[in-house]
C-alpha cells in the first residue's frame, strides 16, 4: 500500500482543485525489473467538478508540452519544464509555478536508484477516492492507474532522478 501526498497550485486551484501525487513501484509491460512510478491527479474538487479539473489538467499538460496521450523521455532529450529531485525519502516534482513533494516507499527508492529514471504520469481523470493520508490498496491503484481511459488520456514522461548536492 502507498499513501498519496497533496498540493494545490493557486492559479489553477479554482478548476483543478487539489492536486495529489502518489508513488509506487512495480512491473511495466515494456521493462524488466521493478519500475518506479509517480502519478499526479486531481481530486476533482475544484469549482468545475471533475469536468473542470480534467479541462484544467489538459491545459496544464499542453502548457508543459506533455499533451494527453503523449509519452516523452526527458532522459533522451525531450525538453520539458518538469524536474524530479529524490532526497530523504521524498520525491519532489517541480513544474512551472507548481512544486509537489511526495513521500515514497523504500522499494520505490531502490528502483529509482537502480534505474536512474522514474515513469511519471499526469492523469487528466480525477480520482476523488484517493485522498491524501488515506492508504490506497494495490487493487485500487491498479484499477485507476491501469485503466485504459486513465492511461490514454494522461501525459506520460520518463524523468531522470536528480539528487541535491551536498
Amino acid at each position: 500500500m502507498t499513501s498519496p501526498a497533496s498540493a494545490v497550485e493557486p492559479s489553477r486551484a479554482v478548476l483543478l482543485g487539489s492536486l495529489v501525487v502518489i508513488a509506487w513501484s512495480g512491473a511495466h509491460p515494456d521493462e524488466t525489473g521493478a519500475v518506479p512510478f509517480l502519478m499526479a491527479y486531481s481530486l476533482g474538487d475544484g469549482t468545475g467538478g471533475p469536468e473542470g479539473a480534467e479541462a484544467a489538467a489538459r491545459a496544464l499538460l499542453d502548457e508543459l508540452g506533455m499533451a494527453a496521450g503523449s509519452v516523452l523521455d526527458k532522459d533522451r532529450g525531450a525538453a520539458l519544464p518538469v524536474t524530479l529531485i529524490v532526497q530523504g525519502g521524498q520525491a519532489v516534482l517541480t513544474m512551472p509555478s507548481l512544486t509537489v513533494q511526495c513521500p515514497v516507499p523504500p522499494e520505490w527508492l531502490v528502483a529509482a536508484e537502480k534505474r536512474g529514471t522514474v515513469q511519471f504520469m499526469f492523469a487528466t481523470r480525477s480520482w476523488p477516492w484517493a485522498r491524501p493520508g488515506i492508504a490506497v490498496s494495490d487493487e485500487q491503484l491498479r484499477a485507476f492507474a491501469g485503466d485504459e481511459d486513465t492511461i490514454s488520456s494522461a501525459g506520460h514522461c520518463v524523468l531522470p532522478v536528480r539528487r541535491l548536492r551536498g
